[in-house]
């Protein structure tokens, strides 16, 4: 994303460096969605493995592993508040270790409202030492630009710079993967007080992918997500009318129209695939397509 500050096109499209280098979520039962999927993502694509209550810890190394067979990278997920014990943590990231899927990880507080174990937030995680000595090199950890449904404000702040400030401490490389959200005017102001606070990770600002208005409303309202009649039709959808399906397409055009590096740093795309992994991967591959197209004839008209 480079445009200028302040500019914007005059036909829908972007620059398709947006795109490069995006990451997609799954869960540990996706594995045959992505193999679906696997001709429509980029060999060496980010795949970030969920920690989902009702998957056991087979399920999630199983799916690492099919992640890297596909030729993609996982990340798996650590949710610290659903770890019972220092035990079940280590053996999580020793069977990734055997696996050669340890490189890269997610750590997140949880759903939880109580730990089930000794692990209160991702902090708790990152200072353990157990991340390095099982092999983990990159480390991404959470933001939420229009807040969280169970942290008050005021600590969302203090929790990120903690946790960024353990990444570059242990010497880790990392990044900030964002909650989804239908508006980019709340990421851009979050990215610009992220940069003010001294946190200078990549950022990956979590977009749902294509999915129908219906399910997309149901995760908003799980996390917490702004969808004000006026946000759902700057996104592209009404909240009168929840048969059809809406994608992210006004979102991204509206996020690189107004990205700054110099007041944003670095910025890439994380999609949650909520309308499945073979439905995002293609939608992608269309949006990409059809900026890229348009960015030529621009180029072949001023020639």
């Amino acid at each position: 994303m480079s445009r200028p500050h302040g500019t914007r096109s005059t036909r829908s499209t972007m620059d398709p460096a947006l795109l490069d280098d995006f990451s997609l979520e799954m869960t540990g039962k996706d594995v045959p969605g992505l193999e679906e999927a696997r001709d429509s993502v980029p060999p060496g694509t980010r795949i970030n493995i969920t920690f989902l209550a009702g998957e056991d810890t087979g399920t999630r190394l199983s799916a690492a592993r099919a992640v890297k067979r596909l030729g993609f990278v996982p990340v798996p997920h650590i949710s610290a508040r659903r770890l019972p014990s220092r035990t079940a943590l280590e053996e999580f990231l020793a069977g990734l270790a055997a696996d050669g899927t340890a490189g890269n990880v997610f750590v997140v507080g949880g759903d939880p409202a109580r730990p089930e174990g000794p692990y209160e937030d991702a902090l708790a995680v990152l200072r353990t030492g157990l991340l390095r000595r099982h092999g983990v090199r990159h480390v991404g950890i959470a933001g939420y630009p229009e807040g969280h449904p169970g942290i008050a404000d005021r600590l969302l702040w203090p929790a990120l710079t903690d946790k960024a400030a353990a990444i570059g401490a242990d010497r880790f490389t990392g990044d900030v993967i964002t909650q989804f959200g239908f508006d980019a005017d709340p990421v851009l102001a979050w990215l610009e007080a992220l940069r003010a606070r001294g946190v200078h990770l990549p950022v990956r600002v979590g977009v749902p992918g294509p999915a129908g208005v219906r399910r997309l409303l149901r995760y908003a309202g799980r996390f917490g997500v702004g969808t004000s009649a006026s946000v759902a039709r700057k996104y592209g959808f009404s909240l009168t009318n929840l048969m059809g399906t809406a994608g992210p397409d006004r979102f991204l055009h509206a996020l690189a129209d107004r990205y700054d590096p110099a007041r944003h740093g670095t910025v890439k795309v994380h999609f949650y695939t909520f309308g499945g992994l073979r439905t995002t991967a293609d939608w992608i591959t269309r949006f990409r397509q059809g900026s890229e197209r348009i960015s030529e004839e621009r180029q072949t008209a001023r020639s």
